[in-house]
């Protein structure tokens, strides 16, 4: 789940993220007749590279949702808009199914030696990430979260009344800090070919939004 100046903030900034999908990019190319401050390069990483074999659409990073032949990206960013991991998939793919590859693609360069970091130490993600397989992976890994209980989850567990346990925590002053990764989203589609896709394989697409995200930790 994602900020501020130096010291404390700055910690908390390179320690911290937060999880969303961006919103569906339109896709220009044809698919079988359809249309459709520390070291970057250890951030800014995705999927992994060119894909063995075809797969068609689906192996290409597209798939039909209510905006049509689309792509979506599944991303964490800090406390200062950067972004830390990203996964694309087809527009069709629930947020929540990509939660986990797109947290385990973190990586946070130490200042000294080490290896870098693959657990934040708080993350703040929409109710798309809200149930019940998402918080216990969270709870597992010791990851401290705030994630906003869903309405139809918090009838249900008050329909049961003790037998439905206790409701998850929620800081809404952390969670306030969310829209981080929503402006890094927007600082990534200022590329226009990250806005737009217009490349036809899904790995040249990976790449292109994979130098965007390089040049915002370059700038920052």
């Amino acid at each position: 789940d994602r900020l501020g100046h130096r010291g404390r903030l700055h910690h908390r900034a390179r320690s911290s993220a937060c999880c969303r999908r961006s919103d569906r990019a339109a896709c220009g190319a044809c698919v079988k007749g359809g249309r459709r401050g520390g070291t970057p390069g250890r951030n800014a990483v995705a999927e992994p590279a060119r894909p063995p074999g075809g797969g068609g659409a689906g192996g290409e990073g597209l798939g039909r949702s209510r905006g049509g032949f689309t792509s979506k990206l599944h991303l964490s960013a800090d406390g200062r808009c950067r972004p830390l991991s990203l996964v694309i998939t087809g527009g069709q793919r629930a947020d929540c199914t990509r939660f986990r590859p797109v947290l385990e693609k973190i990586r946070i360069p130490r200042t000294g030696w080490g290896r870098p970091r693959k657990k934040p130490d708080s993350l703040a993600a929409d109710k798309a990430y809200s149930n019940g397989p998402v918080r216990e992976y969270l709870r597992r890994r010791g990851i401290r979260h705030t994630i906003p209980e869903k309405a139809d989850s918090q009838a249900a567990r008050l329909r049961k009344g003790s037998r439905g346990g206790r409701p998850p925590g929620f800081d809404e002053d952390r969670y306030k800090k969310r829209n981080t990764v929503e402006r890094a989203i927007n600082r990534l589609k200022q590329s226009r070919a990250v806005a737009t896709r217009y490349d036809k394989r899904g790995y040249v697409f990976l790449g292109t939004v994979t130098a965007a995200a390089l040049s915002i930790w370059l700038r920052t």
